[in-house]
């Protein structure tokens, strides 16, 4: 079972061996410092960012002056439209349908050993790893991984009343910033970042909103108000050319109906803005510190959401989909000596270059079983050349490719969408059975992958 995962688990064995000798070895004076990393997980966070130009109804200053340091992508996607295995496949290098691991109750610590995941890549490299909040996924932690890591969150107050529509919650909060989780998970790296180091840094800091309840308070509500609340957009009969799979995944009878007998859709549509600008909050503390460290000048910043979010579009709610709005989600850059402030990369990347990318700028030796390539190439010169798409999974057997014109979308039934992104931004139009594209997906189709992994839950019991 899992005979490559153990092949991969020996090698990294063998590298670990290798690294541990080499740190015995004494730094001479002329090495250079190896740089620190400040490691930012959003929660939920789709491209409603500024930076995106997606919805002009966000608010998000502080984030797009972190992209104003350094180098945002327009065209960053997830491993998975699930917080459990998107966490784990960017945080180990292993990619869904290597690893089995699909749902959030797949425990990915059964099947990836602790030699594979990142924070251990660069204790053995001699940095001080720690985090707070939400990195991998709450259900599976494994602290073992870290230096150090908060332990307690605190409580959060709860809204008196009214709690949002069926499964989608929202309410405001008359509470101040600094009573929920993600003041205090802040204020971790904002404390982390005062201190004197003597060794470079791993900081990880992982925000919970804007995933649901936003429950956040009262101000970031009244910052968009309702009467000035637009939907997004969408078109009668959108899911009349999806297949059947699709349906299935977008579940219209479900979170869609409801809102939609409520009457409530642009009350959730305010709950989710305003959950971002509290989160744009706390990037703001963040980034004040970040700016006044005296390690700044030698800090690497990577920032990234775990995956998108959909509010009605394709008639369906929440992630759990191969759609734009479920894949899409920010990734900014921020390398001193290689990033250029506010750079723009419109090139298509997924979240596995993050751990081959974070190794190559830190100078460290990618492991061998990372799934992923390093886009420092990007980082240097955004328009360089990129040729590869990125790959998202949901659940076994399901796929999306998206280069920067196509996503060509192949479920384990053999259910296909096909999409021209330049075109159809909002994909409304299903091209996968129009024979003018078959060459067009017949290409996209090389880039599925040729082994897809049991889900680990069947497979560990068998």
């Amino acid at each position: 079972m899992f005979t490559r995962l153990t092949l991969l688990r020996l090698k990294a064995a063998s590298l670990c061996v290798v690294g541990i000798a080499l740190a015995a070895i004494p730094l001479s004076a002329a090495e250079p410092k190896k740089p620190n990393v400040i490691f930012i997980a959003i929660d939920d966070l789709n491209h409603w960012v500024g930076y995106f130009g997606r919805n002009p109804q966000t608010i998000t200053p502080n984030i797009d002056r972190l992209a104003s340091h350094g180098t945002r992508f327009t065209h960053s996607y997830c491993a998975a439209p699930v917080c459990n295995p998107s966490r784990a496949a960017l945080l180990t290098g292993v990619r869904p349908f290597t690893s089995g691991v699909y749902e959030n109750n797949d425990d990915w610590r059964q099947v990836i050993s602790e030699e594979l995941p990142l924070t251990t890549t660069f204790r053995k490299a001699g940095y001080t790893v720690k985090g707070a909040g939400k990195i991998y996924h709450g259900s599976y932690p494994r602290r073992s991984e870290w230096d150090d890591y908060l332990a307690n969150e605190g409580s959060e107050p709860k809204p008196k009343g009214d709690t949002g529509v069926g499964g989608i919650k929202f309410a405001p909060l008359d509470c101040r910033d600094d009573e929920l989780h993600d003041w205090k998970i802040v204020q971790y790296g904002i404390d982390e970042l005062k201190k004197p180091h003597d060794r470079p840094f791993f900081l990880a800091i992982g925000l919970h909103k804007p995933h649901m309840p936003w429950n956040v308070p009262r101000k970031y509500y009244d910052m968009h108000p309702l009467a000035d609340i637009k939907l997004p957009p969408t078109q009668p009969g959108d899911l009349s050319d999806v297949p059947s799979a699709g349906i299935a995944m977008a579940r219209p009878d479900g979170d869609h109906r409801e809102i939609l007998e409520s009457g409530r859709w642009k009350d959730a549509i305010q709950g989710y803005l305003a959950a971002i600008s509290y989160c744009d909050a706390m990037i703001g503390r963040l980034i004040d510190a970040y700016d006044h460290s005296a390690e700044r000048d030698n800090t690497i910043i990577v920032f990234w959401g775990d995956h998108g979010w959909h509010l009605g579009e394709k008639q369906h709610w929440r992630k759990f989909a191969l759609w734009e709005e479920s894949t899409r989600a920010p990734l900014i850059w921020v390398a001193p000596g290689v990033t250029k402030p506010n750079t723009v990369c419109d090139r298509t990347v997924d979240f596995m270059s993050i751990y081959p990318t974070l190794t190559d700028l830190c100078g460290l030796a990618t492991p061998k079983h990372i799934e992923g390539r390093s886009i420092r190439s990007l980082l240097e010169n955004p328009e360089s050349k990129w040729d590869s798409p990125a790959v998202t999974t949901y659940r076994f057997g399901n796929h999306a490719i998206r280069t920067e014109r196509w996503r060509y979308i192949r479920y384990n039934n053999g259910d296909e969408e096909l999409y021209d992104e330049a075109a159809d931004p909002y994909e409304w139009t299903n091209l996968a059975l129009d024979p003018n594209y078959a060459d067009a997906k017949e290409a996209l189709k090389q880039h599925l992958p040729r082994h897809n992994q049991p889900d680990v839950n069947i497979s560990t019991t068998r």
